[in-house]
């Protein structure tokens, strides 16, 4: 694998895609998408929030993971798939405001591993508070070898 440059038509391409299935479920949307970035964002509803009414751990968790795993394929051409092997999530504090964004930047490229961080903001008031951050390790596969393994 070789380094790519991040065409216009890939950043069009990857933000569009990052939108489907469980994540379009869950509302979050493609803001930023640079080469080793990509924010993305997501409007609060009550369906988001657990028990005592906190934005619940599994959709800060899911932003980070699926957000850092985008910044990575803005690094790889489109006949690679990026799946993530493992991540960790440090909860900073609650969440609770009417919005979260997520930024993740990709901090090693590697021809077979990719490793990325996220920082997800809750949004309160116009203002943003760190509320979890994430490191996140990544596969590179050829797009081939994912769709004969189905």
């Amino acid at each position: 694998m070789t380094q790519t440059e991040l065409t216009k038509k890939r950043a069009d391409f990857l933000a569009e895609d990052f939108s489907r299935g469980f994540i379009r479920y869950c509302g979050f949307g493609a803001e930023i998408v640079r080469r080793g970035f990509f924010q993305a964002g997501v409007k609060i509803s009550e369906d988001h929030r657990q028990q005592d009414g906190f934005i619940h751990a599994g959709v800060m968790a899911t932003m980070a993971d699926h957000t850092a795993g985008y910044a990575a394929f803005t690094t790889v051409s489109a006949d690679f798939q990026i799946l993530t092997i493992e991540f960790k999530i440090n909860f900073l504090r609650p969440a609770c405001g009417d919005a979260l964004v997520c930024r993740s930047r990709v901090i090693r490229e590697g021809s077979q591993i990719i490793v990325s961080e996220s920082e997800v903001f809750d949004l309160r008031e116009e203002r943003e508070a760190l509320a979890a951050k994430a490191m996140v390790t990544l596969t590179v596969v050829p797009k081939e070898k994912i769709t004969s393994n189905i």
